[in-house]
């Protein structure tokens, strides 16, 4: 699943550059150029990354890395024409995870979100999965909140705990291998589980959701390397 940016500042070119480089590299991007802009977008939509401009018209961008680190714990790169340096101290202490001063490299500013992204991947995932309210793939609803499955034509189809957990792992990494190990961890089923059992479990999961268990169109096998879903998916 692509990582969502929110860019905070309130220069338009410098939103619109950024936002327009991202996006070539496979971001999703949205851009506030106020605090409340940007309150407003963290109401409506799952953000995983906030570049935070410290000089904004309604608000100290101190003090929103401080109110976003403390609500959310969102990962935060202050981006500034700052240059003074117990502002970029004051920014880290309060819990900013990268300073990056203007005029600003964009092949740098990609590789230290790569860089931060990677870092805090588990708190975005488990993010991911707290604010996820229903997962939808080829015409199938996983509703997270009742863990109910609803097929196609509309029936209900009841999951048991680890069904479940392991088709949200298919769904939150749609359409990308995933290996036994992988499996085993993403969908946090207990350690004393031989990796073996994953088979058992994708074999019950294929006999709930494939036409024919025998013939997936769904669970794929990647001979050698695992499995993964042969489906898009998207959430709301």
């Amino acid at each position: 699943m692509e990582a969502h940016i929110l860019v905070v500042d309130d220069d338009p070119a410098i939103r619109e550059l950024i936002r327009e480089y991202l996006a070539e590299n496979d971001f999703k991007v949205s851009v506030a150029e106020t605090g409340g802009d940007m309150d407003r977008v963290l109401g409506a939509e799952v953000v995983d990354l906030v570049i935070l401009d410290l000089k904004l018209p309604d608000e100290d961008g101190l003090a929103i890395a401080r109110r976003l680190r403390e609500s959310l714990d969102l990962p935060i790169i202050i981006l500034t024409g700052r240059k003074d340096e117990a502002d970029r101290v004051m920014g880290l202490e309060l819990g900013a995870d990268d300073y990056v001063t203007k005029p600003f490299s964009q092949r740098e500013l990609l590789a230290r979100i790569k860089a931060v992204l990677r870092r805090t991947e588990s708190k975005r995932e488990a993010r991911r999965g707290e604010s996820v309210r229903a997962y939808l793939f080829s015409n199938w609803e996983l509703n997270t909140g009742t863990r109910r499955l609803k097929a196609p034509a509309g029936e209900m189809v009841d999951l048991t705990n680890s069904e479940y957990a392991l088709l949200v792992a298919f769904l939150r990494s749609p359409q990308r291998v995933l290996t036994r190990d992988q499996l085993l961890e993403a969908s946090r089923l207990h350690d004393d589980i031989y990796d073996r059992s994953i088979d058992v479990q994708i074999l019950r999961l294929r006999r709930k959701i494939e036409e024919s268990p025998n013939q997936p169109n769904l669970i794929k096998t990647e001979r050698g390397a695992g499995y993964y879903l042969n489906s898009s998916v998207e959430t709301k």
